[in-house]
């Protein structure tokens, strides 16, 4: 770019690109400047005045200024930046009005904050007694908010002596995930030959169930449940024997409130036994045993390691397969019922797993209105065993 006036002769021009965006030094007008301040007194800004080069000045004396320009020098002092706007912002923050005032906590720089007491008010806000879990590496899991939560008990050594000694009162076994400890790879094949159903969660779960747990926690059930090798033998010969015999099957159920209904009813219309998968089902929790009313301890609950070979022996057996779902024609009431039943209901949304059901001699649908879209499978259960034990049972 070329410049072909006078001011580019000149070498102006030139000047003009180099100081391009840069804000001009405004020249000081000692005039204008007595003209704004009439308060102040003349001053004389002489270049000599202010004493050669190494030489020493005397300070300006504030004290010859108005009060009012004092305030002012002082003021900009205490500027942005500064330890005294500092110290104002900290007590603007302070004492500033919250909108949550009633439940904020004042905040004193000079107390440190007390992270015991948050431990505390915690705890009081625990509403569940934890007595029965007194022992070492074992504390109530969280869980059902209304009820006692489930007893988790964490720790390798621990969870292996359970698993040796009472596996069938484990729900399931939570493991960490990529632990990369080839302990927990041990013990997890110990559980699945134990057939303990394992998880793999992450850390911060393990923790929210129980610490330390050293990367496993294991879920309890509230009651042992029953080993199918030692109860099949009564029931195979109860068909030898003419003994009628009424087996109930729970499966897909994850509500604890709705399997501890199921486990009421079983017991109330005469179940001999209630089978329950392996995986798939919500634990025998402390919200199960209070739901059924005490049933938990009277009715015998089995586990087999493969519900879908136990229900396959029933049937060689002679025992007549039933089940209860909706997508069918055969109608509950009025139907045949054989001396030894299975009755198997699933879940409210899966329904029967395809495992039970291609094994039914028949799959039974209760009444119900087209606008309603399920039954609960406790009340469901209910309907189909009420069915069969009016005729067995003597009011």
């Amino acid at each position: 770019m070329s410049f072909n006036n006078d001011d580019s002769r000149r070498g102006f021009g030139n000047d003009r690109k180099r100081n391009f965006g840069r804000t001009a030094r405004p020249n000081f007008d000692e005039a204008r400047f007595n003209r704004e301040h009439p308060d102040e007194p003349e001053r004389k800004f002489d270049r000599e005045e202010r004493g050669s080069f190494g030489e020493r000045t005397e300070r300006r004396n504030f004290g010859a200024l108005p009060a009012e320009r004092r305030e002012f020098n002082s003021e900009r002092r205490g500027g942005i930046g500064s330890q005294a706007h500092l110290r104002r912002d900290r007590d603007d923050f302070k004492n500033r009005p919250s909108r949550f005032a009633s439940e904020r906590n004042d905040f004193d720089s000079n107390r440190e904050r007390s992270f015991g007491d948050e431990r505390s008010r915690f705890e009081e806000r625990r509403s569940f007694n934890s007595d029965r879990a007194a022992q070492d590496n074992i504390v109530p899991a969280v869980g059902d908010a209304d009820a006692a939560p489930q007893v988790a008990v964490g720790g390798i050594k621990e969870v292996e002596e359970l698993l040796n000694k009472t596996p069938l009162q484990v729900h399931r076994v939570l493991f960490m995930h990529k632990s990369g400890n080839p302990k927990l790879y041990e013990l997890q094949k110990l559980a699945k030959r134990a057939h303990v159903h394992v998880q793999q969660v992450d850390s911060k779960i393990l923790d929210s169930y129980a610490r330390p747990n050293h990367g496993v926690v294991a879920l309890m059930n509230e009651k042992e449940l029953l080993n199918w090798m030692d109860v099949r033998e009564e029931f195979f010969k109860a068909r030898d024997t003419g003994e009628k015999k009424l087996i109930a099957v729970a499966t897909n159920i994850e509500d604890p409130r709705n399997l501890g209904a199921c486990i009421r009813s079983s017991l109330a219309l005469g179940v001999d036994i209630l089978l329950l998968p392996a995986k798939g089902m919500c634990g025998i929790t402390p919200s199960v045993a209070r739901t059924s009313a005490g049933a938990l301890e009277k009715l015998r609950i089995c586990r087999p390691d493969n519900l879908e070979g136990a229900i396959g022996e029933l049937k060689m057996a002679g025992y007549q397969i039933l089940g209860l779902d909706a997508d069918t024609e055969t109608n509950l009431a009025g139907f045949d019922f054989a001396d030894h039943v299975v009755l198997a209901v699933g879940g409210e949304d899966v329904g029967l797993p395809p495992f039970i059901k291609k094994q039914c001699d028949a799959v039974l649908r209760i009444p119900m209105k087209p606008e309603a879209h399920s039954y609960n499978a406790s009340v469901a259960l209910s309907l189909g065993l009420y069915e069969y034990a009016r005729l067995r049972i003597k009011a």
